[in-house]
């Protein structure tokens, strides 16, 4: 852990500068808009350690994939978010010196996330080598509401000198990815041009030839007047900028104001795109700052006003739920069917930038609640979108008749995955996406999407699930073999309780879609049955024969579900068994001596737990998650957060408030030693579900919203806000209360602690929390 960032409800506050956190702090003070982002490098020249990126969404490169030996199969490329032109620098000299913070004295350094209103702030005090001293302060955001738009205001105070003070202001293209082969560089430039007041590169990716073009205006203040001033042009091959220098009398304040509009050819045509970036960017510079930011908050504010959550008495706690929401909402916004949720979403590079089960398992919950009902059909539909090219991935390994393997890594659909033991043997990522759906039309009551999108998915992922098992006759039952479940510190085992659980129920499941489609849309569910060729009769009596008849392995002594066949082969340890310093284990071990253990990396088990829950009483519940809690070290995001909720609705409080904790300020406390990497974006998707689901209860159950709310001891009270089939439902939970409004919508029925209620449209209910 490295604790060093202030506690503050609404601000992520570093004070002081110290050059080993400010990779972290890059990663943490990353700003996005669903558009593009960026990680919070500095505007002025840096030449200590640093990791610059810039991001579009949408935008990347297919690396080829690198491998010791190639098996058939295997994914072609590893495709890559990449690292965009530099949009950001703002150069800054004082009487000739380059202001650099790894060259000068720096004091009153405090850098700052303003959560609410989606800023980034940074002031500090600079003594240069000449003894010249300045204060900086500096702010920028990437707009919400026109979110082709970043805007930076950068201040220089004179403090003890008189002078000149000069900024150059550019747009750099000669940038890299930190994971290039070589240093191999993914950008070629079409075209540059620098002008008086403006300047802007067009460049487009190797390969899949996408474009960007860049456009960047200013304008600079003195004490507050605008100020006319003669800049230097330079334009170079993969440079543009602008450079103009100033005099300074002590005591004088010069503000440069920067605009830039970045533009891709994903929404714009190539031949346009040059001309579209200058319309954006110069409408920006018209409109003005105060302005733009004016509408950015008021955005952000409407944001909040759905999707915060409120907790009293408990500074640590709130500041750790606003900064996962702030991430989530900054990350997708749900505009654009074609785009989804990488894991480090525009925070960096690792793991490429790519679509995950992350998406479904994690981030769904989160949208459905918070979003309108838009926001996740378009996620959902991004799947369908790809389910041609799930079945040419089932094709690759040898699956027919329509199976559809989703990939554990996409971009376009193609698995991209660069370790075989994920790209081959992580199936269970198909029945996240069917799940999905499901969650999708409890929560919404959408059933018509079945017809018009998710049956087709449906049958895709249970074709690929009834030729994926074997039947045993030793066993006499289906068995599901050489798989990896959840817990990638196992891998190439068979039966693993979760993969075989969740396909039994995507078989089932989408017998149920049949039914449905049938007898609401029979057009189509005729089409259906021709567009897929689908022998009801056979197929469906298969599916039920491999869910009656799968084998699941248990352990008889104590009725525990086993994580696979033979776990209980392994030497039974327990996580506090391991000395602290060597964790992670992946950081210390051998992937050998990791595979030999009985240690788990993330929820498994007890990822079916959660999912199915509704299936087990409370009794194997707390079995399972007091056998399986031990032994798991946490070392995936995604893991805490299914702990805390199974803890939550088992009365372990205590441990779910841990739990919480640990979830909610992964990054920001970096407990796994790594955001210096980027942040893990869909898992914080897990800490609006650690309090939601978990200390909340919430459920859909029989399509009606029901609530088990707890409180942690050390919270006084908490609320959060529920989008449940067009009604908004303010929830509100103390030691002694539970309090619902119904802000907006018809009447509605909830269950709080099994007894149901009945709410009206903008009316309240108050009870108490026994």
């Amino acid at each position: 852990m490295n604790e060093y960032l202030k506690h503050d409800e609404w601000c992520i506050i570093e004070e002081g500068f110290t050059p080993e956190n400010h990779q972290s702090s890059e990663s943490i003070f990353s700003l996005g808009n669903g558009n593009m982002g960026h990680r919070a490098m500095f505007e002025e020249q840096y030449s200590g350690e640093t990791l610059q990126g810039t991001y579009i969404a949408g935008v990347y490169y297919p690396d080829k994939t690198r491998v010791g030996w190639w098996k058939n199969g295997y994914p072609e490329y590893f495709a890559k978010v990449l690292n965009a032109p530099n949009w950001i620098g703002i150069d800054v000299k004082i009487n000739g010196e380059m202001l650099d913070l790894a060259k000068c004295e720096v004091s009153e350094f405090i850098r700052t996330l303003n959560m609410k209103e989606g800023v980034l702030e940074r002031s500090f005090v600079a003594t240069m080598g000449n003894g010249n001293k300045v204060k900086i302060e500096a702010k920028r955001f990437l707009s919400i509401v026109t979110t082709e738009v970043g805007v930076i205001r950068y201040s220089v105070t004179a403090l003890n000198f008189d002078g000149e003070i000069s900024f150059n202001s550019y747009i750099d293209a000669d940038v890299k990815n930190e994971d290039s082969n070589y240093d191999e560089k993914f950008w070629d430039i079409l075209n540059t041009k620098s002008m008086t007041g403006e300047a802007y590169i067009t460049a487009r990716t190797k390969k899949l030839d996408f474009h960007v073009c860049m456009n960047m205006r200013y304008q600079v203040l003195k004490n507050g007047q605008d100020v006319a001033a003669t800049a230097d042009i330079i334009e170079k091959e993969k440079y543009v900028a602008n450079t103009i220098e100033l005099d300074v009398e002590q005591g004088d304040e010069l503000s440069f104001y920067k605009y830039v509009s970045v533009l891709s050819s994903l929404n714009h045509s190539k031949t346009e795109i040059s001309g579209n970036a200058s319309k954006v960017s110069g409408a920006a510079f018209e409109k003005g700052y105060g302005a733009l930011l004016e509408e950015h908050v008021a955005a952000w504010a409407e944001k909040w006003s759905i999707s915060d959550i409120v907790i009293e008495g408990d500074v640590a706690a709130q500041q750790a739920i606003r900064f996962n929401i702030f991430q989530l909402n900054q990350t997708y916004t749900g505009e654009d069917e074609r785009l989804n949720i990488g894991p480090k979403g525009f925070t960096g590079e690792k793991y490429g930038g790519s679509t995950y089960w992350d998406t479904e398992a994690y981030c769904v919950p989160f949208y459905l609640s918070t979003s309108r009902p838009e926001v996740t059909r378009n996620l959902l539909i991004y799947r369908h979108k790809h389910l041609q090219k799930a079945i040419e991935n089932a094709a690759k390994l040898g699956f027919t008749n329509g199976a559809a393997l989703y990939p554990m890594v996409t971009m376009n659909g193609e698995e991209c995955h660069n370790e075989w033991e994920i790209t081959f043997e992580e199936i269970h990522r198909n029945g996240a996406i069917a799940f999905a759906i499901y969650n999708y039309i409890r929560h919404t009551d959408d059933k018509n999407y079945l017809a018009e999108y998710g049956l087709d998915v449906l049958v895709g992922i249970s074709r690929f699930w009834s030729q994926r098992v074997t039947y045993s006759t030793a066993k006499n039952k289906y068995v599901m073999l050489g798989v990896t479940g959840p817990n990638e510190y196992e891998n190439n085992v068979n039966n693993n309780w979760y993969t075989n659980t969740i396909a039994c129920w995507c078989m089932s499941y989408t017998q149920e879609a049949f039914k449905y489609v049938k007898e609401s849309n029979p057009t189509r569910y005729e089409e259906i049955i021709e567009n897929l060729n689908f022998d009801f009769d056979k197929e469906t009596a298969r599916w039920t024969d491999i869910v009656e008849n799968m084998h699941f392995p248990i352990e008889e002594e104590t009725g525990v579900f086993l994580q696979q066949d033979g776990f209980m082969d392994k030497e039974q340890l327990t996580a506090s068994d391991l000395d602290p310093q060597f964790r992670p284990i992946n950081q210390f071990w051998s992937w050998d001596r990791i595979l030999r253990s009985c240690f788990i990396k993330q929820a498994d088990v007890l990822q079916g737990v959660y999912l199915f829950e509704e299936n087990y009483d409370l009794e194997t519940i707390k079995k399972n998650y007091n056998f399986y809690e031990p032994r798991t070290l946490h070392e995936s995001s995604l893991s805490p957060c299914i702990h805390s909720i199974l803890a939550s609705k088992i009365g372990d409080i205590d441990s779910a408030y841990d739990m919480y904790l640990r979830t909610s300020r992964l990054d920001l406390d970096d407990y796994n030693r790594e955001a210096h990497e980027g942040l893990h974006i869909t898992s914080m998707a897990g800490t609006w579900m650690s309090i939601v689901e978990g200390f909340g209860g919430m459920r859909v159950v029989n399509g009606q919203l029901s609530l088990k709310p707890l409180i942690p001891e050390q919270w006084k009270s908490y609320s959060f806000k529920v989008l449940f089939r067009g009604n908004l439902l303010n929830i509100f939970v103390s030691a002694d209360e539970v309090g619902v409004i119904n802000e907006e919508g018809e009447d509605v029925l909830i269950f709080i602690k099994d007894d149901e209620y009945k709410i009206e449209k903008s009316s309240s209910l108050v009870i108490e929390n026994e």
